[in-house]
């Protein structure tokens, strides 16, 4: 970001003046376009196909980082993770790729004007590969729909990681998705509510949420991970995945954690400041795990959701 915007006399920090700036722009809106065509079929029939087996055999898009935790500058313990029922906006991507393996990652209810967009990590849904039947099942467990299904009708990736792919572009590692309404005509936001979403939110905070939905064969109907822990500031030392991200110690946090949430307090109760996801998808151990850092790239590429604007797509070869 460049120089600080300027205020009757003052300076405003560069934050602060992408959030103004968002503000305005999301003023001018226009009312909610007509629903597109949902790659992943009207709500009836994801509702139906998505059955609690189906939804029970579905892996991980990809699968994290099995290797020991490496020795931590402190003497503190990373912090445990435990599984519990989760929460209403946060909830699990379901699809059938190429094979017709199902697979699912995790994603978050964002506030929006349209009450219709939950963000996820970009290597999540990167793939042109098919994803038949896609859609988003908030506070998934235990086999359960307990808020309904939504098809997914647009994602939004930026065109960076896109071109650069999941190490030279793990600085843009996270997509906001477009869902249609449910069966009823529901938007999802309406029935689960929402998060804000935080650009530059800092990178130290001592009390962070972090919820992973886990991919185990240990586990039937996994529930999603919970944990407390704090975040700090990671460069990268490796050359083809550079950038700074935010780092989280918590324990367990397995494949298919991706896309899960980092959420903060604020006056509207949480938000969300990462998705597991970023340096090396999401990190190379159980234990520590990454997001990409949420700039004006993360805005604009919300902005572009809301407006409904054509998304980015992988580009064809010349």
């Amino acid at each position: 970001m460049g120089r600080p915007l300027a205020a009757r006399g003052r300076s405003v920090p560069a934050p602060l003046a992408v959030l103004l700036a968002l503000v305005l722009a999301l003023l001018a809106v226009p009312a909610p376009p007509a629903h597109a065509a949902a790659p992943g079929g009207p709500a009836s029939s994801v509702d139906a196909y998505w059955t609690a087996g189906r939804m029970e055999a579905a892996e991980p898009v990809v699968v994290k980082g099995q290797e020991p935790s490496p020795p931590r500058p402190s003497a503190a313990p990373v912090p445990p993770s435990h599984p519990f029922e989760g929460l209403p906006q946060v909830g699990t991507f379901f699809w059938t790729d190429g094979t017709n393996t199902g697979r699912f990652c995790g994603g978050t209810v964002v506030r929006s004007p349209h009450r219709n967009l939950v963000v996820t990590a970009g290597h999540c849904l990167r793939s042109p590969d098919p994803k038949k039947y896609l859609s988003f099942v908030p506070q998934y467990h235990d086999g359960r729909k307990p808020h309904g299904i939504y098809p997914v009708e647009r994602i939004y990736l930026d065109q960076r990681y896109y071109d650069l792919g999941t190490d030279g572009g793990a600085r843009w590692d996270y997509a906001v998705v477009r869902v249609g309404p449910r069966e009823d005509g529901a938007r999802v936001q309406q029935v689960t509510g929402g998060f804000d979403l935080l650009p530059y939110p800092g990178y130290d905070h001592p009390d962070v949420r972090l919820i992973g939905y886990p991919g185990s064969s240990d586990t039937r109907y996994p529930q999603p991970l919970d944990c407390a822990s704090s975040t700090h500031r990671y460069t990268s030392t490796d050359p083809a995945a550079p950038g700074d991200f935010l780092e989280i110690p918590c324990a367990g946090y397995i494949g298919g954690t991706s896309g899960g949430p980092f959420l903060v307090r604020d006056f509207g109760g949480y938000a969300l400041i990462g998705v597991i996801g970023g340096y090396h998808t999401g990190g190379d151990t159980p234990d520590i795990s990454y997001s990409s850092y949420f700039t004006l790239d993360t805005a604009l590429l919300y902005l572009h959701a809301v407006r409904g604007d054509t998304p980015a797509a992988p580009r064809t070869a010349t």
